[in-house]
């Protein structure tokens, strides 16, 4: 039985990956499987989607031929990047949205509206595998918000989808709630600009977002079973004050068309900058998650693993309200029950995390490294905040810590 096959003659931005000229970290490291020219599909060695720089030598780079290309279509918008079209290449062309071109090879073309400037490509082929390729910075158009149905979803699953990942997590997410993105759906990253992150951590990052990337000449045979990254099921996002650690934990369920954020620090009244800080944590909250006050986590960790993830911020802030409920600052109230009383919702929790079959992400504060507290009540309250960081994260497939905004993985 015939597959499709793709090879990727470039995986970039439209300029490149590193830029003509940047000195910016990610384009100074961008070299070797790293180094990206602009994203560009051959299909079969027949339908080319979008143009690389010097797209012949691109192809025999990478042991293929455009000398059977029939059709060459583009994603871009009309003002878009300028084209170099080789000597016998068919000139480029686009499919009207919604419209569908019938191939002589058999593959069948169905342009997809996008909610930016250009078209995305649905690519069927002859024993009806699927593959949707959008460009730069777009997710589909009329696709229901998260949470409301998926009556304008496209069909789905497809075997394959070519998105612009970390520009757009939350089109990935809006694919996935409407059904034409599932746990067997190969996501592969391209458009790559200098705003990714530098070595590692791109592969990490859209690995915690169920994709992947690869490198430049890359062929997939679409429908093939390929291990599609697996998905941490819990994880600890560790970090001192203003470090990042919650914009990381953020950052790992943006592709997740529903969740769960748990604010565990309630409302403090009168307190004018915690309320500004509140307001600045729900700003940049996707539109589609619900926020939960409360410190009661373990009903929440029990739930099925089909309900939405859970972002859980933060473990440090439940631990003051477990210590205030079990009178554990008082020093005569901790050696008459209070250790005892904390030891015990500890416990329950770090249980119920080892049994949850949700995705969960946590955050908590690092505190070991800073300065010894000049109070038995604050030398107390960093104490135990260690222990249950370490007892949480024994139970996470991954945990992180994050320094200056940088994402170090301690596990997973």
């Amino acid at each position: 039985m015939a597959r499709v096959d793709l090879t990727l003659l470039g995986t970039g931005a439209p300029q490149g990956l590193p830029r003509p000229g940047c000195p910016c970290a990610a384009c100074a490291t961008a070299v070797g499987d790293e180094a990206r020219a602009a994203t560009a599909l051959l299909v079969d060695g027949a339908l080319l989607l979008d143009l690389t720089p010097g797209p012949a030598f691109a192809a025999a780079r990478a042991g293929r031929s455009l000398a059977g290309v029939r059709q060459v279509l583009l994603s871009h918008p009309h003002d878009g990047p300028a084209l170099e079209v080789p000597a016998g290449l068919p000139q480029p062309g686009r499919v009207a949205d919604g419209r569908e071109l019938a191939l002589l090879d058999g593959h069948r073309v169905r342009a997809v509206a996008v909610d930016v400037p250009g078209t995305g490509y649905e690519v069927t082929g002859g024993d009806g595998e699927r593959l949707l390729y959008l460009p730069p910075g777009a997710a589909p158009a009329g696709l229901d918000e998260p949470g409301n149905g998926a009556a304008g979803a496209l069909p789905g699953p497809y075997d394959l989808v070519l998105l612009d990942v970390l520009a757009r997590p939350e089109a990935l997410a809006r694919l996935r709630a409407g059904g034409a993105v599932d746990a067997a759906t190969d996501v592969v990253a391209v458009h790559l600009d200098h705003t990714v992150p530098p070595g590692p951590e791109l592969h990490r990052r859209l690995a915690a977002l169920g994709a992947r990337t690869v490198p430049d000449g890359t062929s997939l045979v679409v429908g093939e079973y390929h291990a599609v990254p697996d998905l941490p099921r819990r994880t600890l996002v560790l970090g001192g004050a203003r470090s990042g650690k919650s914009v990381e934990a953020e950052r790992r369920l943006l592709a997740f068309p529903e969740v769960v954020y748990v604010a565990t620090g309630g409302v403090r009244e009168g307190d004018e900058d915690w309320a500004r800080r509140v307001a600045l944590h729900r700003e940049r909250r996707p539109a589609g998650w619900r926020t939960a006050e409360t410190c009661d986590l373990v009903p929440l960790l029990a739930e099925p693993g089909s309900a939405p993830p859970l972002l859980i911020d933060c473990l440090a802030l439940w631990l003051t309200h477990a210590m205030d409920e079990a009178g554990a600052w008082d020093d005569a109230v901790w050696e008459a029950g209070g250790r005892r009383a904390l030891a015990e919702r500890c416990e329950a929790l770090v249980a119920a995390v080892r049994r949850t079959r949700r995705r969960v992400v946590a955050v908590s504060n690092e505190v070991g490294s800073g300065v010894v507290p000049a109070t038995p009540a604050g030398r107390r309250f960093r104490d135990e905040l260690g222990r249950l960081n370490a007892a949480f994260g024994a139970e996470c497939e991954q945990l992180l810590l994050v320094v200056a905004g940088q994402a170090l993985a301690l596990r997973g």
